[in-house]
């Protein structure tokens, strides 16, 4: 953690609604005049799209069925670690892109697939910006985790999570139903020991849930909009939170547990504004020694 050189992270599985998160607080930096450095979790892959391929060949050969991004094998999440411990020493690191798509690549000047090369963060910005799988991250070899000063999780109930990862992947990226069915089998060891686990190290979770039938994800038509969920949000330390505040400003909210929150699912972009805000104003004020 670091007072100077302060970084946010958001984790979440494939699917899960981290890049809605991120709009959010992209509104927030805009309006507080906040300069970010921006960092994806995709950039710390360790293979490029024909290498996975390659290398997921290779460990169906050997016998292993579970090779995937989720885990620490196919990601450079000590290159991560150390990102982030240099950010927060010196405002400073080497990034990259991971190249999605041809517009991605017309911008980036590189192929869809691939990365682009290592360069410095920009100069003299105010803090850095995570969004990606492995953000709260803790193995036996490295400790990501400890270097975030907020850390948030954004996690759907998984059956929502499959609903959203199918249509994305359906719809955005032209695979087959079968084809995201296997992939989601075949991250699911990677997905217990090393996705989940962040979620308790995380600082907010943002935990949507449907309120409609999602029983069988591989068949839903379409999914659940806003207003066919609510949202739990939990706080590892509930101290300094004030809850009459919020279920006062957020209609139709209350309170689960000492530490939750429910939210009617299209509320999310309030609750997150009002929660939100503050912690990143005062890690600015931080920053400036005003705290």
């Amino acid at each position: 953690m670091s007072i100077k050189h302060p970084i946010i992270s958001i984790t979440g599985s494939s699917g899960a609604g981290t890049s809605s998160v991120k709009q959010t607080f992209e509104q927030i930096f805009r309006r507080e005049k906040v300069e970010v450095a921006y960092v994806e979790g995709d950039s710390f892959h360790r293979f490029d799209r024909d290498q996975m391929k390659a290398a997921m060949a290779d460990a169906q050969a050997q016998g292993n069925q579970h090779f995937s991004h989720f885990g620490p094998e196919a990601n450079l999440l000590g290159e991560l670690e150390t990102l982030f411990k240099e950010y927060g020493e010196t405002g400073s690191g080497q990034y990259r892109h991971y190249v999605h798509d041809a517009n991605e690549g017309a911008v980036l000047a590189s192929p869809p697939g691939t990365f682009t090369p290592w360069r410095e963060l920009p100069a003299n910005t105010d803090l850095l910006f995570y969004e990606g799988l492995h953000g709260a991250v803790v193995t036996e070899d490295v400790n990501v985790a400890r270097y975030a000063d907020l850390k948030i999780g954004v996690v759907p109930v998984i059956n929502l999570e499959w609903t959203q990862k199918l249509h994305r992947d359906r719809n955005t990226r032209g695979y087959t139903t079968e084809a995201v069915t296997e992939t989601i089998l075949r991250r699911m060891h990677d997905y217990v020991y090393y996705i989940c686990p962040q979620f308790s190290e995380t600082d907010i979770n943002f935990q949507r849930a449907a309120t409609v039938d999602t029983s069988n994800p591989f068949v839903a038509r379409s999914i659940p909009s806003p207003d066919e969920s609510i949202v739990v949000i939990r706080f590892r330390d509930p101290r300094g939170v004030d809850f009459p505040y919020l279920v006062t400003m957020i209609a139709g909210s209350w309170m689960s547990r000492a530490n939750s929150i429910v939210i009617p699912g299209n509320k999310l972009d309030l609750a997150m504004q009002l929660i939100l805000t503050p912690r990143i104003l005062e890690l600015m004020k931080r920053k400036r020694g005003e705290a």
